[in-house]
């Protein structure tokens, strides 16, 4: 087998036990790797209805076939698991050099088990896997536990993934973290990794990942690179600003959401855009491994030194979506979610949520006491509460359940601007009604990344679409970005990299790599398998369609009060019945026996 190695590392924490779990390549084939493998792995072995914080719940972290190669952005790692936040499937992605260090260790992925009696971290050396004791290392933040494994192992050269704080004490967005600053950040992944008091993942690897056709997958690759370095996003924009050009783009386009999505254009944006943090405080770009793009930027700031980002969403979701204009504190509260193991996005949509709640008089002075008041713009909130946040201190511990439960334990679950209780990201779907849908009947809930429709609705990829337009190829369009990008993660690349390539480069850089002699659309009905099979395993946890396919009805029933997109909402209604349609699905959003087994996936139904 090429690409893949043909094996998962399967570690016990209950037992100790550590094996190797086989596999061969017609599996590859149906699933080709990472999010694709772990999906069929939890539905096989794990019962949805599982708590996600018992032992019972598995944790699957896996590179995919094209993770550690020389193919643009062959970083990239899955966590697969089922969330605490919110009680479904989630597949948090993440860059870095960790997933690439996994697969030269000569693994697919790892299935951890159970729950350990104390604290441990695991390391592997190749074949060699132990199960050490952690328990002087709980308790530190990430940069301290980094170097405290670096310094017992003795090697500079190990890789980290692991919990700070945060994954812990089980906030239920703790993120896990890698390489100091690159985040698994969604949905709660740190928190379950806490639940097994796995404090860590550290790796080390001497083996090269097996090519088919060398020679060929050179050229390709090679091809490949150039096209993306030639794009005006990926070799351009993106490169020289980080991901934060979409600031101004974005606020531009009046879909920037302002003050928990009241709004959705921004003041300052400007004073916080990518441009100002590189005038400001940028020092060099922070590629993660084999990027070409190197969007990762490495600032410096008087009060924590260097440190590494933020990046697009954390920039919007400690300023506009807080009201706050200070990008020294954004950048500082980004650093402090890092060292803690937060997800950014979840931490300032809470914090925005309780905003709205102190704004609307639901949260009062008198129950804060000392702690500083929610006030829109107050940078005192972030530095203080994301503290509180990590170890569950004082109102921390109510936020730290999520925006969704923060507002529903007042009696007002509308404040909170979440999909299945997952935050969602820096856009107001009432400026972009596709992403709007994406957002809707994502896998893993609120989430812009396994669906960015902003590319055909805003930024013209593959080619620019009315934002407002609900038609049924906008519908389709949506489809194939899922599709596609479940494609790309279980690959092992980065969604960046469809800022161009399309899915005819993938199959390309895959067939080289694998020796197969698939087509475009044999490598898509891979993506669509995943996509069916975590629906699949959502609807087993218990998910409702006509529940929980849904948005805050702030989208859906108060138009947007001014800017480009002013008096517009979300027609929801009107697109999802075509989305079923569409899926091939029931039309209750379920499943049917005839798609899956369409797709191979019946067994699981």
């Amino acid at each position: 087998m090429y690409g893949n190695w043909g094996r998962f590392l399967r570690v016990n924490l209950s037992t100790g036990e550590v094996k190797v779990e086989e596999y061969g390549e017609e599996l590859a084939k149906k699933w080709l790797g990472s999010r694709g493998l772990a999906i069929y792995f939890l539905l096989k072995e794990m019962d949805p209805k599982v708590d996600p914080l018992s032992p019972e719940n598995k944790l699957i972290i896996t590179p995919g076939p094209l993770s550690g190669t020389s193919a643009p952005t062959g970083g990239r790692y899955n966590v697969v698991t089922k969330s605490p936040l919110t009680g479904f499937i989630t597949m948090a992605n993440s860059g870095g050099y960790f997933g690439a260090e996994l697969k030269f260790a000569g693994w697919d992925g790892i299935i951890v088990e159970g729950k350990a009696e104390k604290p441990v971290y695991i390391y592997i050396n190749d074949d060699n896997v132990e199960i050490r004791d952690a328990s002087h290392l709980w308790g530190k933040v990430v940069s301290e536990t980094e170097e405290a494994i670096r310094k017992e192992i003795g090697s500079k050269k190990v890789r980290i993934a692991l919990i700070g704080p945060a994954g812990e004490n089980l906030v239920k967005f703790a993120a896990i973290m890698n390489d100091g600053h690159r985040a698994a950040g969604r949905a709660g992944v740190g928190a379950v990794m806490g639940s097994k008091n796995l404090k860590a993942i550290a790796v080390e690897g001497s083996k090269r990942v097996p090519i088919a056709d060398k020679q060929k997958f050179m050229l390709t690759v090679r091809e490949k690179i150039n096209k993306i370095k030639n794009d005006p996003v990926a070799g351009g924009g993106l490169p020289k600003y980080g991901t934060a050009v979409l600031v101004n783009i974005i606020n531009e386009n009046g879909l920037y959401p302002t003050r928990n999505f009241q709004k959705g254009v921004f003041e300052h944006a400007y004073e916080q855009s990518g441009e100002a943090m590189t005038a400001k405080y940028l020092i060099r770009n922070q590629p993660c491994y084999a990027c070409p793009i190197g969007c990762g930027r490495v600032n410096k700031l008087p009060t924590v030194g260097v440190t590494e980002g933020p990046e697009y969403e954390s920039t919007w979701t400690f300023g506009a979506n807080l009201g706050i204009n200070d990008l020294a504190s954004i950048i500082e509260a980004n650093h402090q979610c890092d060292e803690f193991g937060l997800d950014t996005i979840s931490t300032g949509g809470t914090l925005a949520t309780a905003m709205e709640l102190y704004e609307k008089g639901h949260i009062t002075d008198e129950e804060l006491g000392d702690a500083p008041p929610f006030r829109w713009g107050n940078t005192e909130v972030l530095h203080y509460y994301i503290e509180k946040i990590a170890y569950r201190k004082g109102f921390g511990d109510k936020l730290a359940e999520g925006g969704y439960r923060l507002a529903e334990s007042y009696g007002h679950p509308e404040y909170s601007m979440s999909v299945k209780k997952l935050e969602l990201p820096a856009y107001d779907p009432r400026g972009a009604e596709g992403h709007g849908l994406g957002y809707a009947t994502n896998n893993r809930g609120g989430c812009h990344i396994k669906n960015y429709m902003i590319s055909p609705e805003i930024l013209g990829y593959p080619y620019k679409m009315d934002p407002h337009d609900i038609s049924d190829e906008k519908v389709k369009m949506l489809i194939i970005f899922q599709d596609l990008t479940a494609l790309i993660d279980a690959a092992g690349l980065c969604v960046f990299t469809t800022f161009g390539l399309g899915a005819d480069d993938y199959r390309d850089m895959l067939n080289a790599a694998l020796g197969w002699d698939f087509s475009t659309e044999d490598y898509l009905k891979i993506g669509e398998r995943i996509w069916n099979a975590e629906r699949i395993f959502n609807l087993k946890a218990g998910l409702v369609p006509e529940r929980d396919d849904n948005l805050p009805k702030r989208f859906l029933e108060e138009p947007m009060p001014e800017g480009p997109n002013k008096g517009h909402v979300v027609r929801l209604k009107e697109m999802l019945p075509r989305y079923y349609a569409l899926r091939g699905w029931t039309e209750d959003g379920r499943v049917p026996k005839e798609k899956a087994e369409e797709l191979g996936i019946a067994e699981f139904l």
